[in-house]
């Protein structure tokens, strides 16, 4: 499988405007039950990632999201 590749480039500003749809998209991948490897190269993955690099005091790391999604729907 090849690496993902995006059509657009996305302003920080953009992607701020859609993060609860890339936590959203990403409980839907968990819920599905498809592996930390397949999500990781998902788009939402990838934008949740630029998010975190971008502004890590607001946003919180793909993978601790993961894990408390993982949590949260287990429950």
């Amino acid at each position: 499988m090849g690496q993902t590749t995006f059509t657009t480039t996305l302003t920080v500003g953009e992607l701020e405007a859609s993060y609860e749809m890339y936590c959203k998209a990403l409980r839907i991948l968990i819920r599905e039950g498809k592996s930390i490897e397949q999500i990781q190269r998902s788009v939402c993955w990838h934008r949740l990632d630029t998010l975190y690099r971008s502004l890590p005091g607001q946003y919180k790391e793909p993978n601790h999201l993961y894990f408390l999604f993982k949590r949260e729907i287990g429950a």
